[in-house]
């Protein structure tokens, strides 16, 4: 047979599964999912956040048109089942002091040490199966580039999507597009070609845009076409594909998180806990104000300063003046258009999407 036709009729799959329940905790850059996502891990049997760059590999090559649709859907359910194996194993669990994602960051970080003189092998299926843990991944933009996750796991997954004022992740995109994008050796995203130019996959239909940009106009540019790419998406999956998403605006969440953990426990089958409940303190949660977070050192060199003023507006107004400085008025114009849209639609009413 020629290879053409094999090609043709070659379908990869992965029946069985390990991994019951899969949580995404996502949204932009500087949005704040890790704050939102050690909260997630303090619910009763989700396990410690953990960032799964190949997942976001696959959606991203897929949707470059650069893998087919069965094998992005195998590749997925064979990532998350490996992820929550070599977990629930001990391995490729991270013990690196002062990382958000470490197992010393955690609310249960003793499991972890536990599972490390546990039985492995044929008795980590046994122990899934009896203590049922939910799978963990923090996420960077997916939601929008999902389709082939939600077609693979069906209803083993939930995305937790963290939207922000854009005024409020404006500082760490500049610095993205200052010291990251395109320039630094550590940005593992995947890129494509476009006029003798390497280009990140989220770029793809307004590279023109892009290139033309200052630092602070691609900032600006990115929230924009990744805000109108994951809304057209987001309701798409819902409709099609029958995909669970919680929507949670980090305004709304950190100064009144209950409405939301009741949203996200229905989801996930799970509750609220003792353990959540300080989780929740560490984190800050409820807050008097939006910025009022904590002042780690990673949060400052994303750009993280404590508030400077008593009132929202006024930080509201100082971060606008930030980007005003270094924006041409085009880019600003936007700017502006997405903060009102923004604040019609999560700052002027309650509850989860």
């Amino acid at each position: 047979m020629a290879m053409e036709q094999m090609t043709e009729i070659l379908k990869v799959l992965r029946g069985p599964h390990l991994a019951e329940k899969v949580v995404f905790v996502d949204g932009l850059f500087g949005c704040g999912k890790t704050m939102l996502s050690p909260i997630v891990a303090a619910l009763d049997r989700v396990e410690l956040l953990t960032y799964s760059y190949e997942v976001e590999y696959v959606c991203a090559l897929y949707h470059l048109g650069k893998i087919e649709r069965d094998a992005a859907e195998t590749m997925i359910k064979m990532l998350t089942d490996l992820k929550l194996y070599n977990t629930m194993m001990g391995r490729e669990v991270n013990f690196r002091w002062g990382d958000l994602s470490s197992v010393f960051s955690d609310a249960r970080p003793w499991r972890y040490f536990a599972r490390l003189f546990q039985k492995g092998d044929r008795a980590v299926p046994e122990r899934i199966a009896r203590e049922k843990p939910i799978l963990h991944l923090t996420s960077h933009h997916l939601l929008g580039f999902s389709e082939p996750i939600f077609a693979g796991l069906k209803d083993r997954v939930v995305f937790i999507e963290l939207v922000r004022h854009p005024l409020y992740m404006i500082k760490q995109n500049l610095l993205n597009m200052e010291n990251l994008i395109c320039r630094d050796v550590r940005d593992v995203t995947i890129y494509f070609a476009y006029r003798d130019q390497e280009l990140p996959y989220y770029v793809r239909g307004w590279e023109e845009q892009f290139l033309a940009a200052n630092p602070m106009e691609k900032a600006i540019y990115y929230i924009q076409a990744m805000s109108k790419f994951t809304d057209d998406k987001r309701r798409m999956f819902k409709d099609r594909l029958g995909a669970s998403i919680v929507t949670i605006p980090f305004e709304g969440f950190v100064t009144d998180p209950w409405p939301y953990l009741g949203q996200i426990e229905k989801a996930l089958g799970t509750k609220v806990t003792r353990t959540t409940r300080r989780m929740m303190k560490k984190q800050r949660v409820p807050r008097r104000m939006y910025s009022a977070g904590i002042g780690l050192k990673i949060y400052k060199r994303c750009g993280w300063e404590p508030p400077k003023s008593a009132g929202e507006e006024q930080e509201f107004e100082s971060r606008r003046q930030f980007a005003a400085e270094r924006s041409s008025a085009a880019a600003m114009q936007a700017l502006d258009r997405l903060c009102a849209d923004y604040e019609e639609k999560y700052l002027r009413k309650k509850g989860a999407e």
